[in-house]
């Protein structure tokens, strides 16, 4: 087992938030290990990759096993997702399937496999990364049902976890400039600037500020904080009236 005091587990660690995420608490002086497709392209000898399909149950469940036998992980934050838009009458149910492993039964494994050693500390930090489409989204069937499924998910952990000194939270970002962004949206394009121009704070989130919000989560004198949501979203949860 590593003797490093703090180690975080960060799913999608390769690009966008997570990556983001992983510096960040890189430079917190956590050992980081990045849980992704790909290595995390991060040269830093606090940072491990773990490559893996976290979409796949089998290739998860041997991830998170080797995951644990080498480090005492006592901060999870459940990040990789994708989208899959579709209008519902092209909804298929094969995407939602792949949807459910990846937003929850990743996260319920990945927690289930580091609870020994945040019992054993009494101390654990739980973050999921769901999305402000968990209040709808047209084209968002499967996604925003499974990034729903977080808010309840993490509200249930919160209360069986507070006596043990876990705590679990939720950060739900908006539009957030990322290349799974631009895989729906042009880069440069009309749609763009529409969206930007749309949100309250008239700009495009940047992975930073959701790091920032993920650091306050999992800081350790945030310890009087869990069940929660926190919308980094530009004020889109919110909305507003165009009178």
């Amino acid at each position: 087992m590593s003797a490093a005091p703090k180690v975080a587990a960060v799913t999608g660690g390769s690009a966008g938030i997570g990556k983001a995420i992983c510096e960040d608490l890189l430079a917190q002086g956590y050992e980081v290990v990045s849980l992704a497709r790909r290595p995390s392209g991060i040269d830093h000898p606090k940072l491990h990759s773990i490559e893996v399909d976290l979409a796949d149950r089998a290739a998860t469940a041997q991830a998170v096993t080797d995951l644990v036998n080498r480090f005492e992980l006592t901060t999870v934050v459940h990040n990789a997702g994708v989208i899959r838009p579709a209008l519902l009458a092209d909804v298929k149910l094969d995407d939602l399937d792949a949807l459910v492993d990846l937003h929850l039964g990743c996260a319920i494994q990945l927690v289930q496999a580091a609870l020994p050693a945040m019992r054993a500390k009494r101390f654990g930090r739980v973050v999921l990364l769901s999305s402000r489409a968990a209040l709808g989204l047209a084209t968002r069937t499967n996604y925003s049902a499974t990034k729903a499924g977080m808010l309840g998910m993490a509200r249930t952990w919160a209360l069986e976890l507070a006596g043990d000194g876990i705590t679990v939270n939720v950060v739900a970002p908006g539009p957030i400039r990322t290349d799974m962004f631009y895989d729906v949206v042009e880069a440069g394009s009309e749609k763009e600037r529409a969206l930007a121009a749309s949100i309250p704070v008239k700009r495009l989130g940047e992975s930073a500020d959701v790091a920032r919000a993920v650091r306050f989560f999992v800081d350790p004198a945030s310890s009087f904080v869990t069940g929660q949501v926190l919308y980094v979203c530009g004020g889109t949860s919110v909305g507003s009236l165009a009178l």
